[in-house]
């Protein structure tokens, strides 16, 4: 009797069961699990493996040794070419997720243009749009006269023997969900169908030095939809972020084989597509009035890049039994690990405050350096006296209420020296010869100087 290959799979994170539930016990959401066949097809499928096969002996080599590198091929626009590492490595896979109506069509449409126009062959293949909506954006981005490689399809039998035929530099598609195999059973968008057309995508470039750019849905949470092996699978994964009512676009690099990550690029959205934005941190400050309490510049880094934000804070006193706590565009837990270490080590009373703090720009702040920022314009709006107008602050704050050093500190003065800043507060060792540093070991430094 043939044995049952059926599988149960959950559509939203890709876990495997033997039989059907209501729930996944890996995401934990309900009716998402479905029956799928076994991805092994039959004989001469595209996803079939011979029954049995000659093993072959693997010859092993040595860590040392000389090594070639990887060549780049640059795109024209530096801010993707920045956030992909210094331009797109030979034979990789990009995987770029987004919300819907983000940008992410027009960026690779720019990005396959400006390639075309350098001389590399490019293949834009749409599972979504046809030829004549991409001509029309073509037309508005003034991409119409770039030698693009342009189709509208989705099977990926036909999409391969294409491209082994055609042999191109680049290979762009738009979108990974929108693939199927017949090799498979799974309706279009599944996991197994997903999962299946994105690794023999990522064989053929890998095994033809293609450059393969691969579109990914996000779902609501803000996570590529379908399985997470998809960024397994490839060599870097990039999201293309936006603030709802803002201009201005991310391109965020969470994964990269080739660079270094969380490496951004920052584009600003107009009628003509995606510009650069040469210089973010003159985006990201407000131009606002000196005299107000409550704001503090912290000097950060994005990947390699340093970036200057405005972090604000408003303290207020509360008639309610526990106090307000609202934060935008950091940690929340960090805010509330901050007011307890400014409450038992600098004796600053919180408990009776509602607080707000908001990263202005639209900006979202991750590493632990921003803590004396925030803290700064949490003093400084609840002493009501503004804090130097001139200066950045930067600088990792522990439990205990010292303040750490953090990395890169010669790269956030150069920044905040070249943007106009005369000084700065940063933790004990930091040192630069056009600025005048304060320096904070501790918290009571912090309190000190945002009295004065």
């Amino acid at each position: 009797m043939a044995k049952n290959n059926d599988t149960y799979v959950c559509q939203s994170c890709g876990a495997i069961y033997g039989k059907w539930a209501g729930r996944c016990e890996a995401c934990g959401e309900w009716n998402t699990i479905e029956l799928e066949a076994s991805e092994a097809g039959p004989p001469g499928s595209l996803s079939a493996a011979p029954a049995k096969s000659k093993a072959k002996k693997l010859d092993f080599t040595s860590l040392s040794g000389a090594s070639e590198d990887i060549p780049r091929l640059l795109t024209g626009n530096a801010e993707f070419d920045r956030a992909c590492g210094g331009g797109l490595a030979s034979g990789s896979a990009l995987l770029i997720g987004g919300d819907p109506g983000v940008g992410k069509s027009t960026l690779l449409l720019q990005i396959a243009a400006g390639l075309a126009r350098g001389g590399a062959n490019v293949a834009y293949i749409s599972g979504e749009e046809s030829a004549s909506q991409i001509r029309l954006r073509a037309k508005r981005l003034e991409a119409e006269t770039a030698p693009v490689n342009l189709a509208s399809a989705t099977a990926l039998r036909d999409i391969l023997s294409t491209l082994k035929s055609e042999k191109p530099d680049v290979v762009i598609i738009d979108s990974i969900q929108t693939l199927w195999s017949d090799a498979l059973p799974a309706a279009p968008g599944t996991v197994t169908q997903v999962r299946s057309c994105a690794q023999e995508l990522v064989r053929f470039a890998k095994s033809s030095g293609a450059i393969l750019l691969l579109v990914g849905h996000v779902t609501k949470d803000g996570q590529i939809a379908g399985p997470r092996v998809v960024e397994h699978m490839v060599d870097a994964v990039m999201y293309f972020e936006s603030e709802q009512g803002r201009d201005f676009r991310i391109l965020r690099a969470v994964k990269n084989r080739f660079g270094a990550a969380h490496e951004i690029g920052v584009f600003e959205m107009s009628g003509a597509g995606l510009k650069e934005v040469a210089n973010p941190s003159e985006l990201f400050l407000t131009s606002v009035d000196r005299d107000v309490s409550g704001a503090a510049v912290f000097a950060g880094i994005e990947g390699t890049r340093p970036v200057l934000v405005e972090i604000q804070a408003l303290v207020s006193p509360s008639t309610l039994a526990a106090p307000r706590r609202a934060v935008v565009g950091w940690d929340s837990a960090r805010l509330s690990m901050l007011l307890a270490v400014l409450d038992a080590r600098a004796g600053l009373d919180f408990g009776r405050h509602d607080v707000f703090l908001n990263v202005a720009g639209g900006l979202r702040i991750g590493e632990p350096a921003a803590d004396l920022a925030a803290a700064a314009a949490l003093c400084s709006s609840l002493f009501d006296t503004p804090l130097p107008h001139d200066r950045v602050v930067f600088g990792e704050v522990a439990l205990s209420g010292a303040v750490r050093p953090v990395n890169q500190t010669e790269a956030r003065l150069k920044e905040a020296r070249k943007l106009g800043f005369s000084g700065a507060l940063a933790p004990a060792g930091a040192a630069n010869d056009a600025l005048k540093i304060s320096q904070a070991s501790t918290l009571a430094d912090l309190v000190a100087w945002a009295r004065d």
